[in-house]
């Protein structure tokens, strides 16, 4: 229903947005205006504000900003109509009566609800009746108990023709009344007509008042198609303006900040009876708007949660299609996949309540899902492949109808595209390089599992405590790195401190000085990344055996020239990996609208990445060549460094080891 404007600007009047917004926000007078925490984010300190002479709030968190009416459309996932109807009746003021057409409409309804009411209570009752055992049997099989049972209002339909249609005549509801309901279907060839729900465990569905509306009804027969059968459309029942369970979950998942949307009534019920109050359900059809924004007025992000099956992110995949133009700064969905063979109820209940939520805590981004869709689809083993890849990405993102969120997943695009593609032509470079070669010297530096890096971490930093002349070299560079490993009690960030710390107050000539200055706390630490010179079991243990365990090139006599480019190399990786991380916090933390500087500074700076990234590749090439040169010849000396920094000697092995460890 339309407001007049007057109506609505004389409930502005007669309540304070203070006053409203007071409810949920602790507020405290700041001059002319009231200040308190944000609803919408936590937050420490103030920036939500609330001024009554203009009759507005603002959340500089958020964005957010609006009215009394916005305030509990945000709050509280009511509708326009349901706020104006609530502080309509807070302020006292009265709402213009409807007109006699729409008197005669709202009758029309009210017949509706007291017939669907009416059959309601039937299913109930059929459930708790002799008739009604096997779908007794199969709730308590789905582990439903007795207590949810009610709250949902479940039921049965009697595996009869006309059971509930005899029932409702016999309570004097015309024949008209209960086709219009759903409840009855009328053949076209002129037979009698005939009950919709027939042997059946009965759902009600119910409208944001939780009135009941609509049904759903689950087969029991396993042979009964189909599986689950919903009413039709009535003057009541929009199946796409509804979610299953809004009504109970709307608080909840504004207390949450989130909700969780699943796709059968079962599986929301047993969330629900698991303790996540937040859960709602899809109504057996594909998103549509009106899902959309019902499921936004419950959280900014609501997750979606399919089955791991193959269907399961089909279902999701298509959902991406109908959420696309729809996305919105500050509303889009992630997705949670369940273990393959298993659904929301099954997870529940085999892994519990805090399992369900860590799932849904780890769901993919919006993006991450459209990323994973496309790359799944596409053949990026040829050129052409590729040049659709990217184009299909293009055409995506451009149906983004907001232009900041476009704008953002733009640049998101831009950088995961040409990364993408710079690495599969670094892979297919990589394997020509290895059929050419019998096998590189040196770690694949580019892989994309962290324990690599960390790998690299460590004989780099052996080789800065064997090589103390090239540290200083370098210091500046070494100094302004990021180490990401660590022993038990230390970081590697802390060493590289006291390292250069000791580099800098005196005249280091060789790794046996850093024994002697590190400070005492380090020596753990800078044995598991060099080793110490001495004898164990009978063995001899050289300076720098863990360092030449997990690079054992090292081992055979190599030019002074080498180690100072592997050195290098090894620096350049580690610092492209730093300028990497930077890449990625850009455009993580990308402003919700980014000047052109910002945008700009982001792809100059993934342009420098992949620029180095092939100048590095290219010499990794080539010291690998060159390593294998050196392998073939002169004596090795075998050593291993344990994980735990243990020392073990053992005989020189049929295979060298060619890898970093």
């Amino acid at each position: 229903m339309r407001y007049p404007p007057h109506i609505l600007d004389e409930i502005r009047a007669r309540l304070p947005v203070s006053t409203v917004v007071g409810r949920k926000v602790r507020l405290k007078k700041a001059g002319r205006e009231w200040r308190g925490l944000s609803p919408f984010n936590a937050e420490k300190t103030p920036s939500f504000y609330a001024n009554d002479q203009k009759g507005f709030y603002h959340d500089f968190s958020s964005g957010k900003h609006g009215d009394v009416f916005t305030f509990l459309m945000e709050t509280e996932g009511l509708s326009f109509p349901e706020a104006v109807e609530r502080l309509a009746a807070e302020a006292g003021v009265d709402l213009p009566k409807a007109s006699p057409e729409m008197e005669r409409v709202v009758e029309r309804r009210r017949d509706l609800y007291d017939v669907i009411e009416m059959a309601c209570r039937f299913f109930e009752d059929q459930l708790a009746r002799s008739s009604g055992r096997l779908a007794l049997e199969y709730l308590e099989r789905r582990g439903i108990a007795a207590e949810t049972r009610r709250e949902f209002r479940l039921g049965y339909a009697p595996d009869s023709r006309t059971a509930l249609y005899d029932h409702l005549i016999g309570q004097g509801i015309e024949r008209d009344l209960i086709l219009r309901a759903g409840l009855a279907v009328q053949p076209e060839d002129g037979r009698s007509l005939y009950d919709r729900f027939r042997g059946r465990v009965m759902i009600p569905i119910e409208d944001s008042r939780g009135r009941a509306i609509a049904f759903g009804g689950r087969a029991l027969a396993p042979d009964q198609q189909p599986k689950y059968l919903n009413s039709p459309e009535t003057d009541l029942f929009r199946k796409g303006e509804l979610v299953f369970n809004a009504h109970r979950a709307r608080q909840p998942a504004h207390e949450a900040g989130s909700a969780i949307v699943v796709e059968g009534y079962l599986d929301a019920i047993s969330v629900h009876q698991a303790g996540l109050r937040n859960v709602v359900a899809t109504l057996g059809t594909a998103f549509t708007e009106g899902q959309i924004a019902l499921l936004w007025r419950l959280a900014p992000e609501p997750v979606i949660c399919f089955d791991g099956d193959r269907a399961g992110r089909q279902a999701a995949f298509r959902a991406v299609d109908r959420i696309v133009p729809a996305l919105k700064t500050g509303s889009t969905f992630r997705f949670a996949f369940m273990p393959p063979g298993q659904d929301p109820d099954d997870f529940v209940r085999a892994e519990g309540a805090d399992a369900l939520r860590r799932l849904v805590d780890e769901a993919k981004s919006f993006w991450d899902v459209i990323w994973l869709r496309e790359t799944e689809t596409a053949r990026l083993d040829s050129e052409n492949g590729q040049a659709v890849f990217e184009m299909r990405i293009r055409e995506i993102v451009s149906q983004i109808a907001d232009p900041t969120l476009r704008r953002r997943y733009e640049l998101t695009a831009r950088f995961q595209v040409s990364d993408l593609l710079w690495k599969l032509g670094r892979r297919r470079a990589k394997a020509r390089s290895e059929d050419a070669v019998s096998g590189p010297a040196l770690p694949n530096l580019f892989s994309a599992e962290p324990t690599r890096r960390i790998g690299l971490e460590r004989v780099f930093l052996g080789m800065c405590i064997h090589y103390p002349d090239l540290v200083e070299q370098h210091r500046d560079k070494v100094a302004a790195m990021n180490f990401r490993g660590r022993t038990p009690d230390l970081t590697f960030n802390d060493f590289v401190a006291d390292l250069l710390r000791v580099i800098g107050e005196y005249e280091v000539q060789s790794c046996r000085d850093f024994y002697n200055w590190l400070s005492e706390g380090f020596f753990p630490t800078l044995s598991f990344l060099h080793g110490r010179f001495q004898e164990l079991h009978g063995r001899e243990f050289p300076w720098g055996h863990n360092l030449f365990a997990r690079f054992p090139v090292l081992q055979r006599p190599v030019p002074e020239r080498f180690i100072e480019d592997c050195f290098q190399n090894f620096l350049e990786i580690l610092w492209l990996r730093d300028l990497e991380d930077e890449l990625k916090e850009g455009v993580d933390s990308m402003p919700p609208e980014p000047d052109d500087s910002y945008g700009l500074w982001l792809v100059n700076l993934q342009q420098d990445i992949l620029e180095n990234r092939e100048r590095i590749g290219r010499r990794e090439l080539e010291l690998s060549e060159e390593a294998t040169q050196y392998r073939a010849h002169g004596p090795q000396r075998a050593v291993v460094a344990d994980p735990r920094g243990m020392l073990v000697g053992r005989e020189p092995p049929a295979t060298p080891i060619d890898h970093v460890v």
